[in-house]
């Protein structure tokens, strides 16, 4: 699958650890560029009639912000600015690993990993910030004594486990697409090089192909919302423990 393969474009090494420029890190950059280039350009506060851009980019900020609102209430509004850019990040890494030719950032494990990461690590400290020791009730559910013995357990580790449960999610959806892709536009060059009437059953793959394309770019937007609602859901924990649930 040489189109989820890493590679150096500019080699790097420094004290025996690879810190390469690489395919990866290129699109990383160019989807910051991007993101950063569209919000700034298209907002224009002195314009009477906003371009189709600016609706875009004022649509975008209302989302992220009725997101936001609904799951955590005016409390997690200061984190607005936290969980739009994670939002706005991956759903860009999202569509522009759709173009042909690039490289789907959202595909490495490391990557969502590291996103999962920042996340549960703002929780713990938005949670401890607020609450103090008082944070760690959130591992303590309401429920008689004897059970709490087993459930406080079960808190801990489902905790533990948000990392990879939110990277894993988004990692392995669009692996999964990209790589079905990749599997039915084989199917498409085989039998386009087979010659007669295997020739014309290449327009079968090849419609499938479209609607996969189109199924995909609905998953793009419905990972990088589920990634953003799920950053809100977890720190709306920390900021109310068990009492906005």
């Amino acid at each position: 699958m040489h189109q989820f393969t890493i590679k150096p474009l500019v080699p790097l090494h420094l004290g025996g650890f690879d810190v390469s420029f690489t395919n990866q890190s290129l699109l990383m950059v160019i989807v910051v560029l991007a993101a950063s280039l569209f919000l700034t350009l298209a907002v224009k506060p002195n314009r009477l009639v906003p371009t189709r851009g600016q609706s875009m980019a004022e649509m975008s900020y209302e989302f992220v912000a009725n997101m936001i609102h609904s799951s955590t209430g005016e409390d997690g509004l200061k984190f607005f600015p936290f969980v739009f850019t994670l939002f706005i990040f991956v759903l860009l890494a999202n569509f522009f690993g759709m173009v042909p030719g690039s490289f789907t950032i959202t595909s490495q494990i490391a990557v969502t990993f590291a996103l999962a990461s920042l996340v549960i690590l703002a929780v713990i400290v938005t949670g401890f910030m607020k609450h103090g020791i008082g944070f760690l009730k959130l591992f303590v559910p309401h429920a008689p004594l004897p059970l709490l013995f087993l459930l406080v357990p079960i808190e801990v580790i489902s905790f533990l486990t948000r990392p990879i449960s939110l990277s894993v999610r988004l990692f392995a959806n669009m692996l999964a697409g990209h790589t079905m892709l990749a599997v039915f536009g084989g199917f498409v060059v085989a039998l386009g090089a087979a010659g007669g009437v295997l020739s014309v059953m290449a327009v079968a793959p090849m419609m499938l192909i479209v609607a996969i394309m189109l199924l995909e770019l609905l998953v793009a937007f419905l990972q990088a919302y589920v990634f953003a609602i799920l950053t809100c859901i977890y720190l709306n924990e920390a900021l109310h423990l068990h009492d906005h649930h």
